[in-house]
């Protein structure tokens, strides 16, 4: 424990994450950066990243004489040089199978409690084989062993709740509490401007359909684009849609896109990471978002379309449909199937009073239920429960002779 000004003791907790400004990719990292800036007044927070070094946050790279290998090993190796950096904490709380370890080892170090945020389930993503190769495997290992000795798992959404005791049935049901991922609305508010549709080439007066996410199977791009083929003539297409995870589906994609521009126009892809604020400009001017994902805990992205007053069009897997209420501020359609989903785009296209209708209600939604101050609070909450402790609730196997080790 730390003391803060008035004298009362703040809890030390260490963040570990992959991601955190300016490298972010991902929900998960996205979640974090909010994460991070709200539980700083509520303790006395240390948040430990992996990469280049940066302002706010420790920075941990991979072992130099791991340069070249298996992406798995190279993350693993960050995460000893984390856990060794975080043996101060009165708490860890690791986000993603990129930081588990970390924690796991920081765990059976010192004795305090783990915190496990699952954003995704390595289960659930088969083809991440197709990026890491064996480093799947090792993956797979490092978010099991972690999340079944946790103290307690965060869970973004209900599905996931569903999806991790599916997944790892030997992690007892109380302890893991769902909080959900949230949205700065005052950041992510409409934008009236066209100055970035101008730059991109966007015509705001045609309608305009947007994808924001990884080229990453489970974000189900290919499933938009074979979807977009049955689009209305008009009708735009903006993908903002970054690095593909494999040279396969990079080709695929291609393949996908060419077809497209050879048939219509209107088909704009803006590759890599853009600014928040373009993203946002483009959110608020678009006729929909579409979310076509294979599989999503919760989808961020959803919320931040829905802040612009943006109608979502999502699939109806995970945590989406907890975020988007069906035909009240978006459309849910079945997982990998493209007719429902051109079906469902069409319609918002041919009404567009209605599109503006569930854009108004997304906003009021976002707005009203996911707060990232009420979530940093239910945080530190569990953190104040968990803080007595002094070791996890249940020892994984092997730790009686780690404690030894002590």
């Amino acid at each position: 424990m730390t003391a803060d000004g008035a004298g009362r003791g703040k809890l030390a907790v260490a963040l570990l994450t992959r991601e955190y400004p300016p490298d972010v990719y991902g929900g998960a990292g996205v979640h974090v950066e909010y994460l991070a800036r709200e539980l700083a007044s509520l303790v006395n927070l240390t948040v430990h990243c992996q990469g280049a070094d940066r302002p706010g946050a420790v920075a941990h790279q991979p072992w130099d004489r791991l340069a070249g290998a298996n992406q798995a090993l190279q993350t693993i190796s960050a995460d000893l040089s984390m856990a060794s950096a975080a043996a101060a904490a009165d708490l860890v709380h690791s986000h993603t199978w990129y930081a588990n370890l970390a924690g796991y080892v920081a765990s059976l170090l010192t004795g305090v409690p783990h915190v496990v945020t699952v954003h995704s389930l390595e289960p659930l993503r088969p083809w991440k084989a197709e990026q890491l190769g064996g480093g799947y495997a090792l993956s797979s290992w490092c978010e099991r062993t972690a999340i079944e000795a946790a103290a307690a798992v965060i869970a973004v959404s209900e599905g996931m709740r569903d999806d991790l005791l599916t997944c790892y049935p030997a992690v007892p049901a109380d302890r893991v509490r769902v909080i959900r991922n949230g949205i700065d609305t005052r950041q992510y508010a409409p934008d009236p401007g066209t100055d970035v549709l101008e730059r991109y080439g966007v015509d705001p007066g045609r309608p305009l359909v947007v994808f924001v996410g990884r080229v990453t199977r489970q974000k189900g791009l290919p499933v938009l684009l074979r979807a977009a083929a049955k689009l209305d003539p008009e009708t735009q297409l903006l993908l903002c849609a970054g690095q593909p995870d494999t040279a396969e589906l990079a080709a695929e994609v291609t393949a996908l896109v060419q077809d497209l521009r050879d048939t219509r126009s209107g088909v704009i892809w803006l590759s890599g990471m853009l600014p928040r604020p373009e993203v946002i400009q483009l959110l608020t001017h678009a006729t929909a978002f579409v979310c076509p994902s294979l599989y999503e805990p919760l989808g961020i992205v959803n919320l931040e379309a829905m802040a612009c007053g943006t109608a979502v069009i999502g699939s109806r897997v995970g945590g989406i449909p907890e975020v988007v209420a069906d035909g009240q501020t978006g459309i849910l359609v079945p997982p990998g199937d493209p007719a429902p989903l051109a079906d469902a785009v069409n319609a918002l296209v041919r009404d567009q009073p209605l599109a503006a209708a569930m854009g108004r209600a997304g906003r009021e939604r976002a707005i009203a239920e996911f707060d990232w101050a009420s979530i940093a609070a239910q945080t530190a909450e569990l953190y104040g429960e968990l803080a007595g402790a002094a070791a996890p609730a249940s020892a994984p196997p092997g730790a009686g002779d780690a404690a030894q080790l002590r």
